[in-house]
């Protein structure tokens, strides 16, 4: 929503908005939010919303505990399971100090910064992604269970899938709040889903994968069930990824594409903690087609870039290996700066890897676990470059 403050006030009286969420994440991009009644968001909008931030995983080391909440208007969306009487709606946040300056190591700030580089350079980035999740019954009280929905195949329909309601509803729920989904379909393990959304810009697309899973927990649970985005919630079952599909663009129509995935290869060792930040996600990697060597292909869905049979020009490459633990807006920075690094440089694509027989062409592997990915990401000048030392520690501890 591109409006003038006063624009805005007059959507807030005549939609009969009552509360307004003012929403953020921490350092891991769990979601946070506060509620203001709509009769103070004007002021919230002029002079930003104080909040503690010393209770707040990312910033709970800054100088001053009150740090500043600044609604971005342009995020306004109407959460549509809310009361029609009294309607609530959500707005993502910058946070500030107290002086107005930007909190640097906030992950929102860090995509910002990331994106305005690269269109310096003049390249730009569009993401769109391919989210697998879980939905678990939940006990009397509510509380999640690990039995899943149904014990339903790939692409199976009802009755067997006992989730196409939950996913339908979803859908319709995302595309009210502006986030347009694809497709959908039960996944292989029983209980697993996914739900693809369209592509946008790199800030846009973040912001509407923290909707979206938002979206997925809200609605699971008016169904009676929980949804789940964990790497490996099931030993017997398959993984949930989160498949990140990424293309770059020249300003002056140049064919920067290859030198970009060149560039995400290159990095992606190093940057795995943050794409896979928890010890179950390393029981994923290398498991069914969840990638365990840094390679591409245009054939073999199990490699860590997969790019398809396009003719001519490579359209989007999908970087398999994220799961829905990691936070996007460090996913989206991580791929940008990698994939400027390729770019800058003019790195070119090694061969692709298509089957076992191209195994003479596998170099490097994912890391093993969390302690070789945290090692990686410590001892890389590249992350250094990108996130502060705290950032580092946050993912470096046990949590």
């Amino acid at each position: 929503m591109n409006c003038t403050p006063s624009e805005f006030m007059q959507y807030i009286e005549e939609e009969d908005i009552k509360f307004v969420r003012l929403t953020f994440c921490d350092i891991y991009g769990v979601t946070k939010n506060i509620s203001v009644m709509a009769n103070d968001i004007e002021r919230v909008l002029k002079e930003g919303l104080p909040f503690n931030a010393s209770f707040i995983k990312g910033f709970d080391e800054e100088s001053t505990p009150d740090l500043y909440l600044h609604p971005d208007p342009g995020t306004t969306a109407l959460l549509p399971w809310r009361p029609e009487n009294g309607k609530v709606i959500r707005m993502f946040c910058d946070i500030k100090t107290h002086s107005g300056e930007p909190v640097k190591r906030y992950s929102r700030y860090i995509l910002k910064e990331a994106i305005r580089r690269a269109e310096e350079k003049g390249i730009s980035f569009k993401f769109g992604s391919r989210m697998e999740f879980y939905l678990f019954k939940t006990d009397e009280e509510g509380n999640s269970t690990k039995i899943p929905c149904d014990r339903a195949g790939y692409m199976d329909i009802a009755p067997l899938d006992k989730g196409e309601n939950v996913r339908r509803e979803i859908c319709l729920t995302l595309e009210r709040m502006g986030v347009i989904p694809v497709n959908s379909h039960h996944e292989a393990g029983p209980g697993q889903n996914e739900i693809d959304f369209r592509s946008s810009d790199a800030l846009t697309a973040a912001d509407h994968t923290m909707t979206f899973r938002n979206v997925v927990r809200t609605i699971a649970a008016r169904h009676g069930f929980s949804a789940n985005f964990d790497p490996k919630p099931l030993d017997d079952a398959p993984g949930s990824g989160f498949h990140i599909n990424f293309r770059a663009d020249s300003a002056d129509g140049k064919q920067v594409q290859p030198a970009a995935i060149a560039g995400v290869l290159k990095h992606v060792y190093e940057s795995t903690l943050f794409f896979n930040p928890s010890a179950d996600s390393y029981k994923r990697l290398g498991e069914g087609s969840a990638p365990r060597y840094i390679t591409w292909s245009r054939e073999n869905r199990g490699q860590l870039i997969g790019i398809p049979p396009v003719r001519g020009i490579h359209h989007y490459a999908q970087l398999r290996s994220p799961d829905g633990l990691s936070n996007p807006y460090l996913d989206y920075a991580l791929i940008i700066e990698a994939a400027m690094d390729g770019i800058n440089s003019d790195l070119e694509l090694e061969p692709p890897v298509n089957s076992t027989a191209d195994a003479s062409i596998i170099r490097k592997r994912l890391p093993a676990d969390l302690k070789e990915a945290i090692k990686a990401a410590e001892e890389s000048e590249f992350i250094k470059k990108l996130f502060d030392d705290y950032i580092l520690k946050c993912y470096s501890e046990d949590r």
